[in-house]
């Protein structure tokens, strides 16, 4: 059955980037993780800029994979629904004191904060001269359309509107579903618009639960003639572009879920004697194996392409996971990393982003591994490897959040010390 649907005024139709399956989970992130996560997230965001400029970003966030890839590179739980809250709050509290700087404005968020989004982006419209009311309206529609015109069991909690000072969007927000114990995490974005109510998303991820009612189904066109236009989007062509990701239940980080050859690549290039001095000359930087490791997978964040982000589990062997899967949080390489790319990006505006290209060659590099030498990761090796070290890194999980930090951890140990 296909319920009746009604045009936008201005006949502009918006298609849904993507959506996620997400195994729900529960708890708060520690203040030692979600400070790092402020930090990281914005330099991130800030080199992306950079290099790529606005639009780039907004559709990066707008792909499930690199957004749950995103999260994983920060520490968060590789597969869980919490990434979307815990990712989009620390891009708020990072990139929302630097808007008028960035350009690049985060609205909403989960729960009483997604209430506040129609007034945040009214404040936003009037500063930079932008329709208010139109931003208003696209927020209250596209939450509209995941949250009643989507008739598979997801109740919309969290809704956040990103917004540059050019006017282009990305929403993302997720749903829950009591039944089933699944978050559902919607995306759009501004640049794909279509139609409201014509296939309007560019993706929606999750497991196959039986047919549901879509009242924005291209296929309901023929009940809705006697009231409006028919769509003219190809439902063939939409189904090509969805970008849909399901995740599945286990919490632990599995070799099913890597791309072990990939991975093999970001490990040569760290601890390979020859490899890893070579890529430290492309940073100039003399850097330890661990830190070069979570440098060369946030590389890739801000330089891949939609094709690298397949297995977002893959990022979390930048800096592990708050829950210890696949291994505890490197606090150490997660402050050289930061302070590392604190100081590419603070020295970008005085050589002309000199230090960052470094990053970008970087990617570059374990790229031309992964396709030349294209060693495998032994992930059980891997995986002990990172347990062995996990004390000198002053690896830490949520279970022992009330432990205070170490001022300062013993000696880095690389894989030539075991």
């Amino acid at each position: 059955m296909y319920p009746l649907q009604s045009r936008t005024g201005d006949n502009r139709t918006v298609k849904r980037s993507g959506f996620a399956d997400l195994p729900l989970h529960g708890g708060r992130v520690p203040a030692w993780l979600a400070d790092r996560m402020t930090q990281l997230g914005t330099a991130i965001v800030e080199s992306i800029l950079l290099h790529y400029g606005h639009s780039a970003f907004l559709s990066r966030l707008s792909d499930p994979y690199w957004f749950q890839a995103l999260g994983s590179v920060m520490g968060m739980d590789w597969h869980s629904s919490g990434i979307t809250t815990s990712v989009i709050g620390a891009l708020k509290r990072g990139l929302n004191p630097r808007a008028s700087e960035l350009g690049l404005y985060v609205c909403g968020g989960r729960g009483r904060h997604s209430r506040n989004t129609p007034a945040e982006l009214r404040a936003i419209a009037e500063s930079q001269g932008l329709d208010g009311d139109a931003l208003v309206r696209t927020s209250r529609l596209t939450a509209k359309i995941d949250n009643n015109c989507i008739a598979d069991g997801f109740q919309i909690y969290l809704h956040s509107f990103i917004v540059a000072a050019t006017g282009e969007w990305s929403i993302v927000q997720q749903g829950l579903n009591d039944r089933s114990g699944l978050a559902r995490r919607y995306h759009w974005h501004s640049a794909n618009v279509r139609d409201f109510v014509a296939d309007p998303h560019t993706g929606i991820a999750g497991a196959h639960q039986g047919t549901i009612m879509n009242l924005v189904d291209a296929h309901a066109a023929p009940a809705q003639g006697a009231l409006i236009a028919i769509a003219h989007a190809d439902p063939d062509v939409t189904l090509r572009e969805v970008r849909h990701l399901t995740l599945p239940r286990h919490h632990d980080v599995r070799r099913e879920d890597v791309d072990l050859k990939r991975l093999g690549a970001v490990l040569a290039v760290a601890y390979e004697r020859d490899l890893k001095s070579f890529a430290d000359l492309l940073l100039v930087e003399n850097l330890g194996p661990r830190t070069l490791q979570t440098l060369a997978l946030i590389a890739e964040v801000v330089h891949g392409t939609p094709v690298r982000f397949s297995d977002p589990a893959r990022f979390s062997f930048a800096l592990g996971g708050k829950d210890g899967h696949p291994f505890p949080v490197p606090l150490k390489s997660y402050d050289e990393s930061i302070a590392l790319l604190r100081r590419s990006l603070d020295k970008a505006k005085l050589d002309g982003g000199a230090k960052l290209e470094g990053f970008r060659r970087l990617d570059r590099f374990v790229k031309v591994v992964e396709r030349q030498i294209e060693p495998e990761a032994d992930f059980d090796a891997v995986l002990r490897h990172e347990r062995a070290i996990s004390p000198a890194q002053n690896g830490r999980t949520v279970f022992d959040a009330k432990r205070p930090e170490p001022k300062s951890g013993p000696q880095q140990m690389s894989l030539w010390d075991l």
